[in-house]
C-alpha cells in the first residue's frame, strides 16, 4: 500500500461540515468589511433602513447578521466536540482558558491595529473575537455545572434579554463597568489617550 493510500485510509479528524459553515461566514464577514474598508469616504444612513438604504447594502449587511451569533454557536460546538473525542470525556477547561485569553490578546493588540494602522489606537474597540474570547473562558469555568442547570441559564439569557436593564448606572463605577461588560455597549473607558469602547457584549 502506498503512503498516499494509507494516508487516505486515515479518516479525518476534522468535520467537514463545521469547516464549511465556518467558510462561508467567513467570506460573508470579508464581504461586509471590505465594504466598510474601501468605502470610508461614502457615508451612510443606517443600513437596515430599507427607506433610504439600496438592496445590495441591504442585504449584505442582513447576511452579516448571522456572522457573530454564528461563530459563537461554533464555538461552543467545537468545544463540546474538544471534551468528547471518540476516545472518551477529557476536561476542555485549559483548552478554554488558553484559547480564550490568546483571542482577547488577539483582539487587543493585531485586530485594532489592522483597523486602524496605530496602536495605541484612540479608541480601543472590543468586539466579536473579544467576546468569542472571554465566551471561552466563561464556558471553561461554567462546563461543569449540570446540563439543565447551563440551559436554564441559558433560556433566562435569551428570553430575558430585554428584561434585562439597569438604568442610572453612574458612568466610571464598578457597576457600570461590569454592566457594559456584560449587557450594555458603550464606553468601558471614555477618557485619556485611549478610550474603551465594548462593541460586543457578553451577554448580549
Amino acid at each position: 500500500m502506498s503512503a498516499m493510500t494509507a494516508s487516505a485510509a486515515v479518516p479525518s479528524k476534522r468535520i467537514a461540515a463545521i469547516d464549511a459553515m465556518r467558510g462561508l461566514i467567513i467570506l460573508i464577514m470579508t464581504l461586509d468589511h471590505a465594504r466598510e474598508t474601501f468605502f470610508l469616504h461614502r457615508q451612510v444612513s443606517d443600513p437596515m433602513d430599507l427607506a433610504s438604504t439600496e438592496p445590495s447594502l441591504f442585504f449584505s449587511r442582513l447576511a452579516a447578521h448571522f456572522c457573530a451569533p454564528m461563530f459563537v454557536f461554533l464555538t461552543g460546538l467545537s468545544a463540546w466536540l474538544y471534551a468528547n473525542p471518540p476516545s472518551g470525556p477529557r476536561s476542555p477547561r485549559g483548552f478554554l482558558l488558553k484559547r480564550g485569553l490568546f483571542l482577547i490578546v488577539l483582539e487587543l493588540v493585531f485586530v485594532n491595529f489592522a483597523w486602524s494602522g496605530r496602536f495605541p489606537p484612540p479608541v480601543l474597540y472590543l468586539q466579536v473575537i473579544w467576546v468569542i474570547g472571554l465566551s471561552m473562558i466563561a464556558l471553561a469555568l461554567l462546563h461543569k455545572l449540570p446540563l439543565r442547570w447551563l440551559a436554564l441559564l441559558g433560556a433566562l439569557i435569551v428570553a430575558g434579554h430585554n428584561a434585562l436593564s439597569f438604568p442610572g448606572l453612574e458612568p466610571g463605577s464598578l457597576a457600570h463597568a461590569a454592566w457594559t461588560v456584560l449587557e450594555q455597549r458603550g464606553f468601558l473607558v471614555n477618557e485619556g489617550a485611549t478610550r474603551v469602547k465594548i462593541s460586543y457584549p457578553l451577554l448580549a
